[in-house]
């Protein structure tokens, strides 16, 4: 007898294949049996018009601390997710010194917060692995941040790497995938990763190559230079050897309103030469990012110490305005900023949290400029955004394509978040399949459970399969919906009543439990995460 069988579930196994009715057995913390006679279990759950699907695949998160600090994790947990990506952009807590631990914990308070009181005692890959094993609600999976290795080996200079400091780099990043991440993230329009040159990303890729693992590049501009930077990664794969795996890919701002048949025809012909690629996407407009981002990539040079020193000297100032406002900065994608499609998320200055730049600085009668650095100096540049420069017509095209996946890119820290953090898979399920029929329920699972695991390498993971780990998400397909809103983002999904990881519920009949069988998944010596 098992020790649970969920009854009558319309199963969406993951492979894409027609959905099917049958009982499902979990013991162990595996699926016991996918159907069959004679099939019993301790507790029955009765999953008459419920779907059944593999727990969903965050392959894009930024929950390296929220795991940590909020052990519940009802962000993530209510909408399915039974494993995340972190490490991402190229920019995260593992490897890091007495030295720089402090300097990256500035450049993305504006992404994960900076929590008082957190024990930081760890220094490298496998202790922040360790660390997450003590407990955490859903499973995890890390990428060496490039821009945290390149900090270590040669610190925030604006200049190609040494052969050295390459090597310096290519050593920390072998020896982060040898205690088991499972590749490289890169933050390309974030300092200090966003001065490498290609050579440089194409030597490290070589590393992960032999090892096994991918690239999970945010590339360099999703704006007026955004085929040619797609075109970059895809080289930067070709001619390394590694898997490629686009982060948060999309085409944003009005220079690119329907140009996802370019982009597509890129990706087809890359696949059709050999290169192993994947995507992730949101199913949403704006973007979210920290306000300093935006900034030139010369006024970062040097680290946030640097940063703000610039945004008090006025030769400085009015350089970085005419980047910001006339030129396009390499920060802001290459297009000009537009002050009004730039909300505040999060600030020491509550009043400004819900309001553009262009409303704050008319309230103040001031110039746009001039209040948005007034944001940076008073939150020491971790004033948290979203960016309202989305094309929808391209969020459907790359969500159709067979290698894509889903991806929240959910900033949890912030005072008003990017709803896509508590709502990106059951906003899938609700909006493109039920409604739209942009993608059918089989395709959307396989995106979100099925494929992610494929390129993860997950053993026994991303299927309903006998032998595979109960990690398994129950929903209605008629009700399922997100109901996180921009005014409104930390709202709980509604139509998923059980969340499963490793055969423990995390959401039972709707309500949480607070258990935490999540822990960190390792990249093991044959390639495979376990």
């Amino acid at each position: 007898m098992a020790e649970l069988l969920i009854r009558g579930a319309l199963v969406v196994d993951g492979t894409g294949g027609a959905p099917f009715r049958a009982d499902v057995a979990v013991d162990g913390g595996r699926i016991a049996a996918v159907g069959g006679p004679g099939l019993t279990g301790r507790r029955t759950l009765d999953a008459d018009g419920l779907a059944l699907a593999p727990g969903f695949v965050d392959m894009h998160a930024h929950s390296d601390l929220a795991l940590l600090t909020d052990p519940d994790h009802l962000a993530k947990v209510a909408q399915g997710v039974t494993c995340e990506v972190l490490g991402q952009d190229g920019l995260s807590y593992a490897p890091v010194d007495d030295a720089t631990l402090p300097q990256v914990r500035q450049a993305i308070a504006g992404w994960n917060g900076d929590p008082p009181g957190l024990d930081w005692s760890w220094r490298d890959v496998a202790g922040y692995l360790d660390r997450l094993d003590a407990g955490i609600a859903v499973n995890a999976c890390y990428l060496v941040p490039h821009g945290s290795v390149r900090m270590l080996a040669m610190g925030w200079d604006a200049r190609p790497a040494t052969e050295a400091e390459l090597n310096a780099q290519r050593a920390l990043l072998a020896e982060g995938l040898a205690q088991g991440a499972v590749g490289l993230s890169a933050g390309l329009t974030y300092p200090p990763g966003m001065y490498a040159p290609t050579g440089e990303l194409v030597a490290l890729c070589r590393v992960v190559a032999e090892h096994g693992g991918f690239f999970a590049p945010h590339h360099r501009s999703y704006g007026a230079g955004a085929l040619d930077a797609y075109a970059e990664m895809v080289a930067v794969a070709s001619r390394s050897g590694c898997a490629l795996h686009l982060a948060h890919a999309t085409l944003n701002f009005a220079v690119n309103r329907g140009r996802s048949g370019e982009l597509l025809a890129l990706l087809d012909a890359a696949e059709r030469d050999g290169v192993d690629l994947t995507l992730d996407s949101y199913p949403y407009l704006p973007g979210s990012t920290t306000l300093a981002a935006l900034l030139p990539s010369w006024a970062a040079e040097g680290g946030p110490a640097a940063t703000l020193a610039r945004l008090r000297d006025p030769a400085a100032l009015a350089r970085v305005r005419h980047d910001l406002e006339v030129a396009g900065s390499d920060g802001c994608h290459g297009v000009p900023v537009e002050w009004e499609t730039i909300r505040i998320a999060g600030s020491r200055d509550p009043a400004a949290v819900g309001s553009t730049v262009a409303e704050l600085a008319a309230r103040a009668g001031r110039p746009p400029f001039e209040a948005a650095r007034a944001l940076l100096l008073g939150d020491e540049l971790s004033t948290g955004i979203l960016q309202l420069v989305g094309n929808e017509e391209n969020v459907r095209a790359l969500m159709r394509h067979p290698a894509h996946t889903g991806g929240s890119d959910g900033l949890l820290a912030t005072a008003r978040p990017h709803p896509r953090a508590y709502g990106t898979f059951p906003r899938y399920l609700a909006r493109y399949v039920r409604e739209l029929g942009v993608l059918s329920l089989a395709e959307c699972v396989a995106h979100l459970a099925g494929t992610p695991a494929r390129r993860l390498r997950l053993a026994g993971r991303g299927l309903v399969r006998a032998g595979y780990h109960a990690d398994l998400v129950l929903f209605d397909p008629e009700t399922v919906s997100d109901t996180a809103t921009f005014e409104r983002p930390r709202q709980l999904p509604r139509g998923i009543p059980y969340v499963l990881v490793g055969g423990v519920p995390a959401i039972d009949d709707g309500r949480p439990t607070g258990a935490l069988p999540g822990r960190a998944l390792r990249r093991r010596p044959d390639g495979t995460v376990a």
